[in-house]
């Protein structure tokens, strides 16, 4: 009724997406898991292979790429309408460089010893497709609360990936977690798992894992459908 008194006075009914809209907290979790930025969309690749041979690298790569993707994302979102398209991508990366030297700062002050372990991999987050690919698909589309959102949720996402390679890594590899020694001096670490080899390794067992807990997923979801649709066919 509302629609059609509108209607009536001029206004054009509403859009039949509108009523539709993205809750926030779809927002805040698909990169979790559902759309993880390196177990589903198999980005950022080179930053998880190369130091995530422990637990600390992993994690301090993961806030220092985190904070880079929710500051970027927010400036970005907010400064869409006066950038001109011309520019646009150039624009991006001069946002992420701007914050990528912040977090390279803070980390040579803080952690000194695990920002030389990372080497050139903190300034090369300037070029991480997840930061470079959340910009121009998401936060150059989208108000600033839902790309806030967005890069949160994927930075986390990132951030779990990463604690689950060098995780692996680690205690494979040094027989420790952060440091700490977990099956005494009498293991035999595989020093393979801290090289670049025990990367590849990690990663494609971790893929294969989440290959084959999808698709036992899907199967389960099939058997109750197909059942269902074996009794409505006798009812019928």
């Amino acid at each position: 009724m509302s629609e059609m008194m509108s209607h009536m006075h001029g206004a054009p009914p509403p859009a039949a997406g509108s009523r539709r809209a993205t809750p926030p907290r779809e927002d805040l979790v698909k990169g979790f898991w559902r759309e993880n930025p390196v177990l589903i969309q198999l980005l950022g690749l080179c930053p998880t292979l190369a130091v995530t041979n422990s637990v600390a690298n992993s994690v301090v790569m993961g806030i220092a790429t985190f904070f880079v993707l929710v500051g970027s994302s927010l400036l970005v979102s907010t400064f869409k309408r006066w950038v001109p398209n011309e520019v646009r991508i150039a624009t991006y990366i001069l946002i992420i460089a701007t914050f990528v030297t912040i977090a390279e700062f803070a980390l040579q002050a803080l952690v000194p010893d695990i920002h030389k372990a990372l080497g050139a991999f903190v300034a090369l987050i300037v070029v991480n497709c997840i930061i470079l690919g959340r910009q121009e698909a998401f936060a150059g589309r989208n108000p600033v609360g839902r790309s806030v959102l967005d890069a949160v949720g994927m930075g986390i996402g990132f951030m779990i990936a990463l604690l689950i390679m060098g995780s692996v890594r680690e205690v494979l590899g040094s027989g420790t977690f952060l440091g700490v020694s977990l099956f005494g001096s009498a293991y035999e670490p595989w020093v393979i798992m801290v090289l670049p080899p025990g990367g590849f390794f990690t990663l494609a067992f971790v893929l294969l894992t989440v290959a084959w807990w999808k698709r036992r997923r899907t199967a389960g979801a099939r058997v109750p459908a197909a059942g269902e649709a074996g009794v409505m066919e006798k009812a019928a």
